[in-house]
């Protein structure tokens, strides 16, 4: 795998075609997200793969975006945050969305590097999709990833140049310090 490559080609799909990818496959690719940095080692996700037809449609209704229907997997991320939060109180709710994001990271280059398509739905009436899937109260639901083969060729998009999210040394600096030589 080339890491920059993957990275660069990384986009999200809306358009799905009808076939249907392997789910050993998917399996694999939540796998990686294990391997995401966790607060303190307690690893507070749970991970719940949908192939219902009928339950991906109540997805797509609780998000409000139908081209999740067409997907013939989507993928749950959930947060049990009860350790976390036990081990850092209040700060453990921030630390559950920050280790939520870098699992789901993995997860996505690693769909990108399958060949898979997905995009990450983090729009959604968390009441309905824990109806839905039986998910009790005191767990968070973090995204809703539809997963599929894209239908097409989407076009990219553009990203951000570079020089906009660069500072050094406080906001909005864009200039660099010389870098003073030290006496050894």
């Amino acid at each position: 795998m080339n890491l920059d490559k993957t990275i660069q080609n990384r986009h999200s799909i809306r358009r799905f075609t009808s076939k249907k990818p392997d789910w050993r496959d998917i399996i694999e690719c939540i796998d990686s997200a294990r391997y995401a940095p966790m607060a303190g080692n307690i690893f507070s996700l749970k991970f719940i793969v949908v192939s219902d037809k009928e339950k991906i449609q109540k997805l797509a209704d609780a998000a409000q975006q139908y081209f999740i229907a067409q997907a013939q997997y989507v993928v749950v991320v959930c947060t049990n945050p009860v350790r976390t939060i036990n081990s850092y109180e209040e700060q453990g709710k921030k630390y559950c969305r920050q280790q939520a994001g870098a699992a789901i990271q993995n997860f996505l280059l690693k769909i990108q590097e399958s060949k898979l398509s997905t995009c990450w739905i983090g729009y959604f009436v968390e009441e309905q999709v824990k109806r839905a899937l039986q998910i009790p109260e005191n767990i968070d639901v973090e995204a809703i990833l539809p997963i599929g083969y894209e239908y097409g060729k989407t076009k990219n998009s553009r990203k951000i140049d570079f020089n906009q999210i660069l500072y050094f040394d406080k906001y909005e600096n864009k200039k660099m310090n010389k870098i003073q030589k030290l006496d050894v």
